[in-house]
């Protein structure tokens, strides 16, 4: 699964340092990391893990339900995750995301942020756990009892092969 997708971290960095909205989806796991650092008197930043849409419009309406008290957001960053959830850290994104927070001043919210990559570690391990057990996965090659037999070696020497 942690396959040579080029990422640029450089970028991604950024984003999670700047923006308002940030969407980090797992395509896996079938879910995405709500990164929203806006806050008022009343609303503190939000991260919160939520199910995958299919179009940034429907993102846009989820966020609309989660955050009825703010406006839509004047943009919304999208991030595909095809590696480990684990390589966040690894590769120094996981540090960003905190930081904005602790920067911010709201602890809570980094509490949050750990307990959000606390359960996408546990998604992603019962994921792997459910691909190696054939769960809701399909082979590209089933086999069934007694498909496959061995060749009779001693029959194509007796063949003249």
């Amino acid at each position: 699964m942690d396959f040579d997708f080029q990422l640029d971290l450089t970028e991604m960095a950024n984003s999670l340092d700047t923006a308002d909205v940030v969407a980090l989806y797992f395509p896996l796991l079938r879910k995405t990391l709500i990164i929203d650092s806006r806050s008022s008197a009343v609303d503190a930043p939000m991260v919160k893990i939520v199910e995958m849409v299919a179009t940034p419009e429907e993102r846009f309406r989820s966020l609309r339900r989660l955050r009825p008290r703010f406006p839509k957001p004047e943009s919304l960053t999208l991030i595909p995750w095809p590696k480990y959830v684990q390589s966040l850290v690894t590769l120094g994104m996981w540090e960003h995301l905190v930081a904005r927070f602790v920067n911010l001043g709201f602890p809570d919210v980094v509490r949050e942020c750990e307990a959000c990559l606390a359960e996408l570690t546990a998604l992603e391990k019962e994921e792997i756990r459910r691909a190696l057990a054939g769960d809701n996965y399909k082979s590209l090659w089933e086999s069934k009892p007694g498909d496959w037999t061995e060749p009779d070696i001693d029959a194509e020497d007796d063949a003249g092969v």
